[in-house]
């Protein structure tokens, strides 16, 4: 956190107001909480110690800098004769968990989205049900409450975005999806309207269990919104196993390796127009809006930027990665690499290397109103449908850049782009 160079982040923010939340709803039952900002490493073991903590349980990690810590922290605790147990939480099946018949791992999604989904029918989420009011808190009470200002950070504008900070609000948020479900799998896909979840903050930072929403979705399982639904959060458990299966990608390695030789060109120029929303292509500069206005991006508009990046700019994936990765209010690792490394085919993909995206008949197909595109980019508000997906194809638009490619000119140049890597391979062999 430290580290991070944004002192306005959001997530930052986030997580202080719900560990406020959390805070206050001890305190009701005369317990509290300690807030701690420092080196895990060294803040855990002489809390520990300094309440004469026998034990200390943690829920696992998966990312090597988690992994690590973890490590790290359990070495101190070991020196102090404390015990340190960690569980599963974050993920429904851990790595080895859901193999193969050979006991081998999965690196293709749908053979392991089969059998996962089999053993989650069997056994169920796991999700238990309890009131607060059936627990029993230790009895202490905390006097400072650590602040932004305190840790460097400042209040972002996270308020402006209705991002549920509270248990209550958290709730609700999740009642609503629920009236909403059923439909998400025609609705999911069109960011003019409100088809997703919008609870990835939520799934990122633990505020809901990723039991609890698989729970929700096997209630609800006749139902093709529910199955849609439950097929993305078994997406996220593939992501995590491939990082600690294949634990080259965490080291910023293609997936398939040879794919790292990629000679992607790497335009600058092009890289900042991608980033600041400014390519001429709206669809692109919508979702690009959105990501730096919110931090956050619909799912069907991070696959269309993606592909855009990698496959019209020729830009490295790995360029749009670290992007993501500073913007992105729901950023997790395994899925934001897991899906820049799809969406630039180097990745654990089934689909071949030519799948390119054309962004025009992506904006016509899935925004084909142009509301959304109107929403964040304003320069074309007065266009209609039918003109606003290619603005300069008839028009002038003021203040709105021309494309700073051709989809038609660039296409061959990303298939050259990976025949030459396969021609090499094949040589090889």
């Amino acid at each position: 956190m430290g580290k991070l160079k944004n002192k306005n982040d959001q997530r930052v923010d986030f997580i202080y107001q719900v560990l406020q939340d959390i805070k206050q709803t001890l305190k009701k039952y005369g317990s509290d909480i300690w807030i701690l900002f420092g080196d895990p490493v060294h803040e855990i073991p002489k809390l520990a110690e300094s309440i004469n903590a026998n034990a200390i349980f943690v829920n696992r990690d998966y990312e090597k800098y988690g992994v690590n810590r973890d490590n790290d922290v359990q070495k101190k605790l070991s020196e102090l004769n404390k015990t340190f147990q960690s569980f599963k939480d974050q993920v429904l099946f851990e790595a080895d968990e859901i193999v193969t018949k050979n006991n081998t791992h999965y690196s293709v999604f749908s053979p392991y989205r089969n059998n996962h989904l089999e053993k989650l029918l069997i056994s169920g989420s796991g999700v238990s049900s309890y009131k607060l009011d059936d627990i029993t808190f230790e009895k202490f009470n905390i006097d400072k409450m650590l602040t932004l200002d305190d840790i460097g950070f400042n209040s972002s504008n996270i308020s402006s975005f209705q991002i549920a900070t509270t248990h209550q609000d958290i709730q609700k948020q999740i009642n609503e999806f629920k009236d909403r479900l059923e439909h998400y799998d025609q609705t999911r896909n069109f960011p003019a309207i409100k088809g997703v979840s919008y609870l990835s903050v939520h799934n990122r930072f633990g505020t809901i269990s990723i039991r609890e929403m698989a729970n929700i979705c096997l209630q609800n399982y006749a139902t093709s919104g529910s199955k849609s639904w439950l097929n993305e959060l078994i997406w996220r458990d593939f992501y995590f196993q491939i990082i600690v299966n294949f634990s080259h990608v965490q080291d910023g390695h293609s997936f398939k390796l040879q794919y790292d030789n990629l000679q992607y060109e790497n335009n600058e120029s092009f890289f900042e127009s991608w980033k600041q929303g400014m390519t001429g292509f709206p669809i692109v500069d919508a979702a690009m809006r959105q990501l730096n206005t919110t931090g956050y991006m619909h799912n069907r508009l991070r696959m269309i930027v993606a592909s855009f990046l990698t496959k019209d700019l020729l830009i490295d994936w790995r360029w749009g990665e670290e992007y993501f990765k500073e913007k992105l209010i729901d950023y997790d690792f395994s899925a934001n690499n897991g899906g820049w490394q799809w969406a630039a085919s180097v990745g654990c993909d089934a689909q071949p290397w030519f799948r390119i995206f054309n962004p025009l008949l992506q904006s016509q197909k899935f925004d084909s109103d142009g509301k959304f595109i109107k929403k964040y980019v304003p320069e074309l508000s007065e266009f209609d449908k039918k003109n606003i997906h290619e603005p300069h194809a008839k028009f002038t638009p003021k203040d709105y850049p021309k494309p700073i490619i051709d989809h038609a000119t660039q296409r061959p140049k990303a298939l050259k782009m990976f025949e030459h890597v396969n021609n090499v391979v094949k040589k090889q062999h």
